[in-house]
């Protein structure tokens, strides 16, 4: 009996021997490894996808993202504008704290210092990447990333005139100018017009594959950029930003295809909201201006003809299946070469864009067809694979949520907060009101007072309370109250009615207009008290 017991110790001694060390080299290796992450951004993107519930558009790619991920219904951007909502994202801080409010300011030259999300992350020995528009085409920032502003090899001047297309919309001597113009551009400056953006009318059908345009080329570079870095001994960051669908609608034929421009539905609310003060529109300049052919040229209207209204909603449509089908080819290398399982995927959109509603084409709005913005969230190990959450969430809570979830330190003066646990919970409260603004230059709107504007926007899950101010571009402050804007978002969604000025309506607003002036930051302590005590 002792013999047996002795041979049972010798037995699993030599067993432990020999399955210590092991552990101990995977421990160490788990302990080290710590995930990849994938981060998307795309411009002007509106939750206009499957997964938010169109039946119409195709987004097949995203949608099975989804599924894998969070979707939040109910994420705002701080400025309807490219440079501004990126720079806020990007550094964690509100557009009163970069000062960046519009586009032309750049927030590296106001905060040299800042630390950017990726910056966070090379700190904790990631190795990071940057393909593509992340922070805006004039500022690339190449101190955020270790390889900063990858573009595809020899796409500036390749295939220039073949890539203008047979077009559904445009005759055959427009193509011919376009494509001499965009020649004539490229031999004077390849680094701007070569970075992704097409020049012309508002549309093209591009009888293409999906490289010769830029966010299919760039798409290619990220997956063999992936395969390059996967093997270091450091995860890697990729930022990845998608050009379409901003203007000009451009895409290969076969995404037009998959649409009858026919039975794409039409805004139903294609007027100025009742009420509504002049400063809250813009003056559509995105649209409709015309720098040489620079960018875009769109007829002006007071009031878009229904077949152009299909054409450019056509072509939005268009664009966005196209950089589906780009992220879907993206997400399926990753799973490929078996990186998922160690892989943060983050989708977002920008800011969104007005197809038609409010009787406008583009952003630079409060609206909330201009500030909620598509966001899915992957990470490895979720407990609701697929789920939605409709707490209110904003895109300056990214850079917080993407250190917690990669268990790196996220710095102490970041002005949003992490949303890692909608991740896992359904039954969270969350934030009690999300903030935007817009800066509504002189000559920029429909007003005729000629002058600057600064719109403070709440939205709570019930309301949307807007607040105008005369701005003084000296001091960088507001100054007197001149209109205000409150919609029920309950009984009104679509902001169609401002009933601000209604007697009936005094209490709620006055309550929720010291509600804003309170802020983000007695919102977030809320927040961060409540999840201590649970």
């Amino acid at each position: 009996m002792s013999g047996i017991s002795t041979f049972k110790s010798k037995s699993i001694s030599i067993l432990l021997l020999l399955i210590l060390p092991f552990t101990i080299i995977t421990g160490q290796s788990q302990k080290r490894s710590k995930p990849n992450v994938i981060f998307i951004v795309v411009d002007d993107l509106r939750p206009e996808l499957g997964v938010y519930g169109n039946s119409t558009i195709k987004t097949p790619n995203i949608d099975k993202l989804a599924g894998r991920g969070t979707t939040f219904t109910n994420a705002y951007c701080q400025v309807a504008v490219c440079a501004p909502s990126r720079a806020s994202a990007l550094t964690g801080l509100r557009p009163d704290s970069t000062k960046v409010w519009v586009l032309g300011e750049e927030f590296r030259k106001i905060h040299p210092d800042v630390v950017t999300i990726p910056q966070q992350f090379e700190k904790f020995n990631y190795h990071t990447v940057s393909i593509g528009k992340i922070f805006h085409n004039h500022m690339p920032d190449s101190i955020s990333f270790r390889e900063p502003d990858l573009r595809p090899d020899g796409y500036a001047l390749k295939n220039m005139v073949d890539r203008d297309p047979e077009s559904f919309y445009f005759s055959g001597e427009l193509k011919t100018e376009l494509a001499a113009k965009r020649l004539e551009r490229l031999a004077k400056d390849p680094k701007r017009y070569g970075n992704g953006w097409a020049y012309g009318r508002s549309v093209e059908v591009a009888n293409c594959p999906d490289d010769s345009l830029y966010d299919g080329a760039q798409t290619s570079l990220a997956i063999q950029t992936i395969n390059r870095v996967k093997n270091k001994k450091k995860p890697f960051f990729l930022a990845l930003g998608y050009f379409r669908p901003h203007l000009p609608f451009v895409a290969p034929k076969k995404y037009w295809d998959l649409y009858d421009p026919m039975e794409i539905p039409m805004a139903d609310n294609n007027f100025i909201p009742f009420n509504a003060p002049s400063m809250a529109m813009y003056n559509q300049r995105e649209m409709t201006a015309c720098y040489d052919l620079e960018y875009v040229k769109h007829p002006a209207y007071f009031r878009m003809p229904e077949k152009e209204a299909r054409m450019l909603k056509h072509g939005y449509y268009a664009s966005v299946s196209y950089v589906d089908a780009c992220i879907g080819r993206l997400v399926d290398e990753l799973e490929k070469q078996k990186l998922l399982d160690n892989t943060i995927i983050v989708l977002w959109g920008d800011h969104g864009w007005k197809l038609g509603e409010h009787n406008a084409w583009g952003k630079q709005t409060n609206y909330l067809n201009d500030t909620r913005v598509p966001l899915i969230v992957y990470a490895p190990g979720m407990k609701n694979p697929g789920s939605k959450s409709n707490e209110l969430v904003e895109m300056v809570d990214l850079y917080p949520t993407l250190c917690d979830l990669a268990g790196i330190e996220t710095p102490s003066y970041l002005q949003g907060v992490s949303f890692k646990k909608l991740l896992n919970e359904n039954s969270v409260e969350w934030k009690g009101a999300v903030f935007s603004q817009f800066l509504r230059p002189a000559g920029e709107g429909i007003d005729l007072n000629k002058k600057n504007y600064m719109g403070y926007s709440m939205v709570t899950k019930s309301y949307h309370l807007i607040e105008w101010y005369y701005w003084d571009k000296v001091t960088q402050k507001p100054g007197e109250l001149v209109a205000r804007e409150l919609y029920n978002l309950t009984s009104d969604p679509k902001e169609n009615f401002n009933i601000a000025m209604y007697p009936e309506n005094k209490d709620i607003l006055e309550k929720l207009s010291e509600q804003r002036k309170k802020g983000w930051k007695e919102v977030k302590n809320k927040l961060v008290t409540a999840q201590s005590t649970q």
